[in-house]
C-alpha cells in the first residue's frame, strides 16, 4: 500500500556524515550556519534560526514573546497535537477557535469575536500544508496589536500570494523538520522572525540566554563579564542534523514539484467520484500537497475505498478540544463539520501514477 507518509533521505549522505562524526565538531558549527543559509535563501527571509526539534522552536516562541503561566492565546483545535502541547507545559490558557470547514483552517471571524484583553497571542496553524486567510488573520492581530504566528508544521514550501509561508508578513513563522516533513533532519524545526529585536532576543534564548561572541575570554575561560540574563535552552541544532538539512535543501524543489504534480493528477481522478470533493483552500494559496486533502460524504466508506484501491488514506489528526490537558472541551461547528468530513491521500514525492488506476 502506499503510505500517507515518507521519510526523504538523499544519498550518498556517508562521506559527509563520516567527516562530521570524526571532527571534533558535533555542535552547531558550518553546516548549521550552511543550513540556516540555505532556508533564508528559500524562504526569502532575513532572520531565522533552526533548533533541535519543533517543541523546542515552540518553546523558544513562548519565551521570546514573553508569555507565561495563565496568559491566553488563541489557537487551532484542528491541527497536529505537536503544535498546541507545548501551549499546555507552559500552563497558557488556549482559546479554541473555529475553522472554516471547507479548508481546515482558522475561521477569520470566530478568531476575532474570541479575542478578549486577555489575548497575547494568535497561532494560525496551516493544517496539511494548506495555508489559512493569512491577510485576514493578520489584520486582526495588527488591529488588536497581537502577534499573530503561523504554524507551519506541515506547511514548509506552501505558497500565499506567490510568497512562501514564512515571507508573508506574518510576525513569526515555525516550521517542523521532523521525520515525515520536507525537508527533514531526522528532528528539528525553524523560526521565521520579522522583527530583528526578537530574532536576537531568540537566539539567546536557544542557546542557555548564552552571548556566544563574548562568552569566552581570549584565553578561551568563560568571561565574567558576560551576564546571563534569559533563561534558555539547549536548542541548537547539531552538525549531523544541519548536514542532512542542507542536503535536503538542495533537492526541495524537485521533491515539491513532484508533490504539486502528484496534486494534478488527484484533481482529474476525484472529479469522477460522486460524494467526494476536494479541499479547496482559496484562490490566493498553493500548498506543498504534503497530503491531498478531500471532504468525502462518507468518512469511513471513503477512507475503505482509497485503501482497496492501494491508497494509504486517514483523517490525519483529531482535534484537540477533545483533550482534558487543555482544559477547554469547547464544541465547535466548523470543526466538527471538518472533522466529518475531511480525509487524507497520498500525494507525496513517493507517489506513482503509472498503475494505479
Amino acid at each position: 500500500m502506499i503510505p500517507i507518509y515518507k521519510p526523504y533521505m538523499p544519498e550518498n549522505l556517508i562521506i559527509g556524515i563520516n567527516e562530521i562524526l570524526y571532527s571534533g565538531q558535533l555542535g552547531f558549527g558550518k553546516y548549521g550556519k550552511q543550513f540556516e543559509s540555505k532556508l533564508q535563501s528559500f524562504i526569502g527571509c532575513e532572520f531565522i534560526l533552526s533548533v533541535s526539534s519543533f517543541n523546542t522552536a515552540m518553546q523558544i516562541v513562548l519565551n521570546t514573546l514573553g508569555l507565561n503561566y495563565a496568559d491566553e492565546i488563541i489557537a487551532s483545535p484542528v491541527s497536529c497535537l505537536a503544535s498546541n502541547q507545548p501551549f499546555a507545559i507552559k500552563g497558557l490558557k488556549v482559546v479554541w477557535a473555529d475553522i472554516d470547514p471547507k479548508t481546515g483552517t482558522l475561521c477569520p471571524e470566530d478568531v476575532k469575536s474570541k479575542i478578549s484583553k486577555n489575548t497575547k497571542a494568535i497561532f494560525h496553524n496551516h493544517f496539511c500544508g494548506y495555508v489559512g486567510d493569512v491577510d485576514a488573520i493578520n489584520s486582526i492581530g495588527k488591529e488588536f496589536g497581537i502577534p499573530v504566528i503561523d504554524d507551519g508544521i506541515e506547511a514548509f514550501g506552501s505558497e500565499y500570494k506567490g510568497k512562501k509561508l514564512g515571507n508573508v508578513d506574518s510576525d513569526l513563522t515555525i516550521f517542523s523538520f521532523q521525520t515525515v516533513r520536507l525537508p527533514n533532519t531526522i528532528d528539528g524545526g525553524a523560526i521565521v522572525f520579522k522583527d530583528k529585536e526578537l530574532y536576537e532576543k531568540a537566539k539567546l534564548i536557544r542557546d542557555y540566554g548564552i552571548d556566544r561572541a563574548i562568552f569566552r575570554t581570549s584565553d578561551g575561560e568563560i568571561n565574567p563579564e558576560c551576564d546571563i540574563k534569559l533563561s534558555g535552552y539547549a536548542g541548537l541544532m547539531s552538525e549531523l542534523n544541519s548536514y542532512i538539512g542542507t542536503k535536503q535543501m538542495e533537492d526541495i524543489d524537485s521533491l515539491l514539484s513532484a508533490q504539486r504534480n502528484n496534486a494534478k493528477v488527484w484533481i482529474k481522478e476525484v472529479m469522477k467520484i460522486e460524494g467526494i470533493t476536494m479541499l479547496r483552500p482559496n484562490s490566493n494559496v498553493n500548498p506543498n500537497y504534503w497530503v491531498f486533502g478531500l471532504l468525502c460524504e462518507h468518512k469511513k466508506d471513503a477512507i475503505n475505498t482509497f485503501r482497496e484501491k492501494g491508497f494509504y488514506a486517514t483523517g490525519v489528526h483529531i482535534n484537540n478540544n477533545v483533550y482534558s490537558v487543555f482544559n477547554n472541551k469547547v464544541n465547535l461547528n466548523g470543526v466538527n463539520e471538518f472533522m466529518n468530513h475531511f480525509v487524507a491521500i497520498p500525494s507525496g514525492w513517493w507517489v506513482k501514477f503509472e498503475s494505479a488506476f
